[in-house]
């Protein structure tokens, strides 16, 4: 498991790639789950952990960004 300090100090780009092997992971996981191969129940709720953790940084970022952009058109008026 990934703490979110450490997906903090990743580029943008870097994020979307992890969040591309992630859901691949994931979607690995429910195959094998599904086809009775699976022995590490846990690691399904580690990765879907991961995803969310990936998500929400990248939702800060844009956030970060749409506000100062609203604060430099509000200001230039």
């Amino acid at each position: 498991m990934t703490k979110i300090a450490e997906f903090i100090e990743l580029e943008s780009t870097e994020l979307v790639t992890k969040l591309a092997d992630a859901r691949r992971e994931l979607f690995n996981l429910r195959f094998q789950l599904a086809t009775g191969q699976l022995d590490n129940t846990a690691r399904m709720r580690e990765v879907k952990r991961d995803v969310a953790r990936i998500l929400t940084t990248l939702r800060a970022r844009e956030i970060e960004v749409a506000e100062a952009l609203a604060a430099s058109e509000g200001g230039a008026q």
